[in-house]
């Protein structure tokens, strides 16, 4: 079978690497990246503990982004070199060496070029995370905590901050709920694909009689707020509970009432933090949870007259989207861009990438075909 035509192919990933440097534009990123190292370098950074991990988290995602571009330059030059060497010198070894690096760079230049379709208005921030056990019993608040961990691994996998602010077990297993935050640039814009209702068939482990079970969890993403979105909240607006934080099966991990719940009055929404050690911190981070989904629900209502105004209805792609099947053949498929991988546990562990930019270029695609 014959090789790739190499010209064509290093020309072609030439232009695309050019196409992201001129969305990214790694110069302007280097300049932010020196203003917010003066920043980090000041001895008081951490007098404010909250701005602190906002700057340092900040920097981290802009250099990995740099670099990430860096890379795929250099080894695009590198690979250029080889193929040249290795066709004057008649090199087989080195050719195939270059074949496999071609198909790898493809592969990686592919996955950025999806970065570059994040351009809506609060991609570039922060990600607020909900999972929710829903229909399944049992099954779904174990179903709910399974995807938990996928997304905290698939975090993990790149580097990203994570912070749990508040987790409901359930009482036998599982999670009834858990919010938790994404540090890093354009994580909301990135996993705003994953919104929607998740769906879990397998035997239940919690089914005496070994009988297959459906069970579902659902997923909410949004932007974490900022101080330039001023959502003024008047105190009489509020009502805050406080409680004793608790662990799985009740038991008490905290002697005093430290947990927070706060009920916005006009809107009913309802949120609550348990992880941090002191009620103080407590109210800070459900209030930081409630701005956004105040935000949201701004967002929301103006797509709901612009909806309105062009009678549409809306679109639905943040309703049932992913089935995650282990009985009675195992496969995981994205049910709005038929993207299927048939291992369902390395996808529990993080392993998602590839649901998440088919699931970014899908929603590209159907907003320019509304558009």
């Amino acid at each position: 079978m014959a090789g790739p035509d190499f010209s064509i192919s290093l020309s072609e990933l030439d232009m695309a690497l050019r196409s992201i440097e001129a969305v990214i534009d790694p110069e302007s990123k280097r300049a932010e990246i020196a203003q917010l190292q003066e920043e980090v370098s000041a001895p008081d950074l951490w007098n404010d503990q909250e701005n602190a991990q906002r700057v340092t988290s900040k920097l981290s995602g802009l250099q990995n982004e740099v670099d990430r571009v860096e890379s795929l330059r250099s080894r695009l030059d590198d690979l250029a070199i080889m193929v040249e060497l290795g066709q004057e010198e008649g090199d087989a070894a080195s050719m195939a060496e270059a074949e496999t690096e071609l198909r790898a760079l493809q592969k990686a230049i592919a996955a950025l070029e999806v970065r570059t379709l994040l351009s809506g208005e609060y991609d570039e921030r922060e990600a607020l995370v909900t999972i929710r056990s829903e229909a399944g019993g049992v099954d779904a608040a174990d179903f709910a905590a399974m995807l938990l961990r996928m997304y905290l691994r698939w975090a993990e996998r790149h580097g990203y901050g994570t912070e749990v602010y508040d987790t409901s077990y359930a009482e036998e297993a599982g999670i009834k709920s858990a919010t938790f935050t994404v540090r890093a640039p354009y994580a909301y814009g990135t996993l705003s694909v994953e919104q929607g209702t998740h769906r879990l068939v397998r035997i239940s482990p919690y089914d005496n009689q070994g009988r297959r079970q459906t069970s579902f969890a659902g997923v909410e993403v949004l932007p974490v707020t900022e101080e330039a979105d001023h959502i003024d909240i008047p105190e009489s607006d509020i009502r805050v509970d406080v409680f004793r934080s608790s662990g799985p099966g009740g038991q008490s991990v905290n002697t005093t009432d430290s947990a927070v719940r706060i009920t916005h009055l006009p809107t009913g929404i309802v949120v609550s933090c348990q992880n941090e050690k002191s009620q103080l911190q407590n109210k800070a981070a459900a209030m930081r949870v409630l701005q956004s989904r105040l935000l949201d629900k701004m967002r929301l209502d103006r797509e709901a007259e612009m909806n309105a105004l062009k009678s549409d209805g809306g679109n639905s792609w943040g309703s049932q989207m992913r089935s995650y099947v282990l009985h009675p053949y195992q496969m995981v498929k994205d049910l709005r861009t038929d993207f299927e991988v048939g291992n369902p546990d390395a996808v529990f562990d993080g392993e998602i990438d590839g649901f998440i930019d088919s699931g970014i270029r899908w929603r590209r695609t159907s907003e320019l075909a509304t558009s």
